[in-house]
């Protein structure tokens, strides 16, 4: 058993779960979160009292699954990026897991 996180701007989160679904992915959780390219950058124009704080919407997708799926999902993911026009591509990383209950 691996943790697969995945991460995807707004602009393509309906997209995860179809992924999912065709590396038989069925069990996953999402929430939304903000995105930031160069934090960096950020921090030092950042006030007290920021108007915007920059942020991309995204999203971030996990599941607890089993490596055969892990593998297919990243193929279908590395397809998917190689034909998009934005330069947002979804990430993922797999996190072994040492124990379980």
């Amino acid at each position: 058993m691996k943790l697969l996180i995945v991460t995807a701007v707004e602009q393509f989160e309906k997209e995860i779960p179809k992924l999912f679904k065709k590396a038989n992915i069925e069990n996953f959780s999402e929430s939304d979160i903000s995105g930031f390219k160069n934090p960096t950058t950020m921090l030092r124009t950042a006030s007290w009292f920021p108007s915007d704080t920059g942020g991309v919407e995204s999203s971030l997708f996990f599941s607890f699954t089993e490596g055969e799926n892990i593998d297919h999902l990243f193929k279908l993911i590395e397809e998917f990026n190689q034909h998009m026009e934005t330069n947002n591509p979804i990430k993922a990383i797999v996190v072994p897991i040492e124990k379980f209950i």
